[in-house]
């Protein structure tokens, strides 16, 4: 009769250890849900970043405006018979700014084309 509670002990604890320790135990279930959230977050980041690739490529393919705005913007393009501004982005000190900085908020110079 004293052998009995030991055995019983035996069974329940070779019972429970695939629960707790096992290869689908709920450690590895609880790893596993956090591993899935983790890269649920990270493809919903690449979703919206594939989004706005993907709208990119549908208005460089329906119009030049857009086009146009890259070129301007990327590689400094202009139009025939546009004629380039470059202002300088310096202040002079009698036009300096009432903070007494003596420069402008842009690190770089501001251009126009103008027709």
């Amino acid at each position: 009769m004293k052998r009995l509670p030991l055995l019983l002990a035996g069974l329940l604890l070779a019972i429970q250890w695939p629960l707790w320790f096992g290869h689908g135990s709920w450690l590895r279930v609880w790893e596993l849900q956090h591993q899935l959230a983790a890269r649920q977050e990270s493809n919903a980041v690449l979703r919206a970043r594939n989004q706005a690739l993907t709208a990119e490529i549908a208005s460089l393919r329906q119009g030049s405006e857009a086009i146009e705005e890259r070129a301007r913007g990327e590689l400094h393009m202009m139009r025939p018979n546009e004629t380039f501004f470059e202002l300088p982005t310096t202040v002079t000190a009698a036009h300096a700014p009432a903070n007494g900085s003596g420069q402008v908020a842009s690190s770089q110079p501001l251009q126009f084309g103008l027709e």
